[in-house]
């Protein structure tokens, strides 16, 4: 179980790093997006390090090419993404090679990004792999974002245009959203309607000040 951050009555302020997770398609850009315009937190983003990781030529891609073949890059050097996660989410250690070559990259840019961000009180870490990637430590607070399987199934689907077969394995190949419930400091619940989702933010929020 994490620890949660609580201050001693004579202790300075400390900055509050959450660390916000969750299942694939359960809702953390739903949240992460709501924070940023409701409270202007700064919001530093694991998947987004992770594109810029892959970038046409830069060395991991080439890593990947040479790993799976020309034909994981389209004509313009992008990696198919599609084509690479047909790859690796039925594959468990191709799944740990891949993230052995994007974390080291992940990891540098979000202690770049928290180094410029010391002054802030709270900067939000959206890290999808947070406890996969063992990244638990690095934050006070940690808060997920769930909602019903089949609602999961049904908007990585329609997301990502994968079949419900895709789906599942994508799902299956991320550690169990009920583990990462049983180690949250917050559970938001994105079962429901978006006004429900919004009053759980706001609470988890005003819990911080």
């Amino acid at each position: 179980m994490h620890q949660p951050y609580f201050p001693m009555d004579n202790e300075p302020p400390r900055q509050r790093l959450i660390g916000l997770t969750g299942g694939i398609a359960t809702g953390k850009t739903t949240v992460t997006d709501y924070l940023h315009q409701k409270y202007s937190a700064p919001i530093l983003d694991a998947d987004l390090y992770a594109h810029q990781a892959v970038e046409a030529g830069s060395a991991i891609l080439t890593a990947i090419a040479e790993r799976y073949g020309p034909e994981i890059l389209d004509q313009q050097g992008q990696l198919r993404r599609q084509a690479l996660g047909e790859i690796i989410f039925p594959n468990t250690q191709e799944k740990q090679w891949l993230e052995s070559q994007i974390h080291p990259f992940v990891k540098q840019r979000f202690r770049s990004a928290l180094t410029e961000l010391q002054k802030k009180q709270i900067v939000v870490l959206s890290i999808p792999l947070l406890f996969e990637a063992q990244l638990t430590d690095w934050v006070t607070d940690i808060w997920v974002v769930t909602c019903e399987p089949a609602q999961q199934v049904q908007r990585l689907m329609q997301r990502n245009s994968l079949t419900e077969e895709q789906a599942l394995a994508r799902i299956t190949s991320q550690m169990p959203l009920a583990e990462k419930v049983a180690q949250a400091d917050v559970v938001l619940d994105n079962s429901g309607q978006i006004a429900d989702l919004e009053q759980q933010i706001i609470k988890a929020w005003q819990s911080l000040l």
